[in-house]
C-alpha cells in the first residue's frame, strides 16, 4: 500500500508524541470530570489511573496482533479518527452518564458505593478511546521499523516520543487549558489535536474522502460537539449559579438567594462556606467555632492572634473580624481562585492576608504563634492526609500560645466504631490533653477543641459572661451545653500511615446506606410514580 507520509518517520513520530499527549490529558480530564461527583481523593485517582493501565494494556495487545495480521495504516488512523470522536463526545454526555450510571448503582450496591460508581464510570466513558490510543504504539514499530539493524533505536525514539508528548499531556491541562478554558474545551482542543493528525494523513494519501466515510462523519461530528460541549457545567439540572469555573485545585460553585451566599467545591458533597447578606451568624460549624476564641481568653486579652488553615471564601475569617475587635486574623489558602470569589463575591474583608499556601507547609514556614488556630481544611470528602497525622497535629501545637486553643471541623459524623471521626480525635488526643468534641445541631458536622490549658471551660464560660453581643453570648451558652470530654484510644494516624480517604468513603457508603433505604421504602409502597414525586 503506497502511503508517502509514511516514509516521513517524523510524520510517525509526530503520531506517537501527540498520542502519548492526549492519553494523559484525557486521564487528567477524567480526574476533573469525576471529582465534582465522586471526590478527587486518591482512591478516585487510583481507580482512574487504574482503568487506563487496563485500556492501555489491552490496547497494546490489539493493536500489535492487528499490526502482525494486517498492517493497514488506514486502520490505525481510522481508530484514531474514533478515538477522538468519542473524546470529543465526553464533555456532550460524559456528566449525564455519571448521574445515569450512579442513579442505577445507588438502589443496587449496598457498600463501597462511589468505589463502584467511579469505576463503572470509568469503564463506561474512558476505557474503549484509551483502548484504541492504546494500538498505536505497536502499530507504529510496524511501519517505522525498517530493520532488525535499527529496530533497537527506532523504538527508542518512538517510546522517547511518546513519553515526551505524556509530559506536555500532564502539565497542559493542569497548568494552562483547564484552570483558562475548562475541563470540557480541554477534551476538545485534545480530541481536535488527534483528529487533524488523522485528516492529515488520510488527505496527504489522496484516500478518497467517500471511502474514508469516517473523516467526514467525524469531521461533522466534531463540529457538533463543539457546539454543544463547550458548556462547562457540572451542576447541569441547576440554574442560575451566580458562578461556575474552575481552578487548579477545585470545580467552584456559587450559589445564592435573599439571605445568603454558598461555595461549594464540589457538586454532590455539601457547602463549604457561606456568607450572611444581613451579616448575621453563619450557622452550622462556623458559630461552634467561635466557642474556641473564648476558650482562649478573646475578652480577656488586648490583641488575639488567630490563625486559620483551610479560609475558604473567609466564613470564619469574616464572623471573628465582626465580633473580635482585638483580634489579627491571618488565612491560609491552597487555591487562589477561592480566595478572589472570596472578594468578589462573599465581602471578604481586604484588609485580612489570606497566603496561598498548602497548610502545613505553611506552618513549617513561619515561627509565629497564636492564640486560636482553627484547621478547616477538608477536601470533598475526606482530609488531606498530611493534615491529618500526630505529626501535623503536633506542628499545630508548637504554633499555639501555652493557653492557645486548637478547633478542628469535622465535616462527616459515623455510628460506627472506627470512623474517620474517632480516628483524627485519637490521633489529636495523644498530642493534647484536654480535648472536647460537640456535635453541631442539624448538620453531621462535628467541632473539636484541643488544648494545653486544663481551664479552657471555665476560661470559656467567664469570657462569655463578659460578651456583649447577645447573639454570641447565646451561641456559646448553646454550645456550652454540647461539650463532651474526649477520652484519647488507640486509632492514631502518622505521616506514615493515615488512611483518611478509606475511612471518608465508609462514611459516606453509611450516609447513602440511610438515604437509599427511605427512598426504597417510598419506592416499595407507591411505586416508581411515589418515587417520582419525592423528588
Amino acid at each position: 500500500m503506497n502511503r508517502p507520509i509514511l516514509g516521513n518517520k517524523l510524520y510517525l513520530y509526530l503520531t506517537e508524541f501527540f498520542a502519548g499527549m492526549s492519553v494523559m490529558a484525557v486521564e487528567l480530564g477524567a480526574s476533573r470530570l469525576l471529582a465534582p461527583y465522586f471526590s478527587s481523593s486518591q482512591i478516585v485517582w487510583t481507580i482512574i489511573i487504574g482503568t487506563i493501565m487496563i485500556a492501555m494494556a489491552l490496547g497494546n495487545l490489539y493493536g500489535g496482533k492487528k499490526a502482525d495480521k494486517d498492517p493497514n495504516p488506514d486502520k490505525l488512523y481510522g481508530r484514531i479518527v474514533i478515538a477522538a470522536v468519542w473524546i470529543a463526545l465526553i464533555p456532550v454526555v460524559g456528566k449525564y452518564i455519571i448521574m445515569g450510571i450512579s442513579g442505577l448503582l445507588v438502589f443496587a450496591v449496598n457498600s463501597n458505593f462511589l468505589v463502584i460508581a467511579a469505576f463503572a464510570a470509568c469503564m463506561v466513558i474512558f476505557v474503549f478511546p484509551l483502548f484504541l490510543l492504546g494500538t498505536v504504539t505497536p502499530s507504529l514499530v510496524k511501519f517505522t521499523v525498517d530493520s532488525l539493524d535499527d529496530s533497537g533505536s527506532i523504538v527508542g525514539k518512538l517510546n522517547a516520543f511518546n513519553t515526551i508528548g505524556s509530559i506536555i499531556g500532564t502539565f497542559v491541562p493542569t497548568f494552562i487549558s483547564i484552570p483558562a478554558v475548562g475541563t470540557s474545551v480541554t477534551f476538545l482542543i485534545f480530541a481536535g489535536i488527534l483528529l487533524l493528525l488523522s485528516i492529515v494523513y488520510f488527505v496527504s494519501s489522496k484516500v478518497n474522502f467517500l471511502k474514508a466515510k469516517k473523516v467526514p462523519i467525524s469531521i461533522l461530528l466534531f463540529v457538533l460537539c463543539c457546539v454543544f460541549g463547550h458548556n462547562n457545567s457540572f451542576a447541569f439540572w441547576e440554574s442560575g449559579l451566580t458562578y461556575e469555573g474552575e481552578s487548579i485545585y477545585n470545580y467552584l460553585k456559587v450559589t445564592e438567594n435573599t439571605s445568603r451566599v454558598e461555595l461549594s467545591t464540589n457538586v454532590l458533597f455539601g457547602v463549604q462556606s457561606v456568607y450572611m447578606k444581613n451579616k448575621a451568624l453563619a450557622g452550622g460549624y462556623y458559630d461552634y467555632s467561635m466557642a474556641a476564641a473564648f476558650m482562649s481568653g478573646v475578652n480577656e486579652k488586648k490583641d488575639f492572634k488567630i490563625l486559620i488553615l483551610g479560609n475558604g471564601t473567609g466564613t470564619f475569617a469574616t464572623q471573628c473580624k465582626r465580633y473580635f475587635e482585638n483580634s489579627s486574623i491571618e488565612g491560609v489558602e491552597i487555591d487562589q481562585k477561592i480566595t478572589d470569589l472570596a472578594v468578589k463575591y462573599f465581602e471578604f474583608p481586604t484588609d485580612i492576608p489570606v497566603s496561598t499556601y498548602d497548610g502545613r507547609a505553611y506552618l513549617n514556614a513561619i515561627d509565629e504563634k497564636y492564640d486560636l488556630i482553627m484547621v478547616d481544611a477538608y477536601q470533598d470528602i475526606t482530609i488531606p492526609f498530611q493534615m491529618s497525622s500526630v505529626e501535623f497535629f503536633s506542628l499545630v501545637r508548637d504554633h499555639l500560645n501555652p493557653d492557645g486553643v486548637m478547633v478542628v471541623n469535622m465535616n462527616m459524623r459515623s455510628s460506627k466504631e472506627g470512623s474517620i471521626n474517632e480516628y483524627l480525635s485519637d490521633t489529636i488526643a495523644s498530642v493534647f490533653p484536654e480535648v472536647y468534641t460537640a456535635e453541631v445541631e442539624r448538620y453531621t458536622n462535628r467541632c473539636l477543641y484541643a488544648s494545653f490549658n486544663k481551664d479552657i471551660l471555665d476560661r470559656m464560660r467567664r469570657n462569655n459572661e463578659i460578651e456583649p453581643s447577645d447573639e454570641l453570648r447565646s451561641l456559646i451558652a448553646r454550645v456550652d451545653g454540647r461539650l463532651i470530654p474526649y477520652e484519647g484510644g488507640v486509632h492514631i494516624m502518622t505521616d506514615d500511615k493515615a488512611p483518611v480517604e478509606l475511612l471518608g468513603m465508609r462514611v459516606i457508603d453509611e450516609i447513602i446506606q440511610d438515604e437509599v433505604a427511605y427512598y426504597k421504602g417510598i419506592f416499595k409502597e407507591g411505586g416508581l410514580k411515589a418515587l417520582l414525586e419525592s423528588w
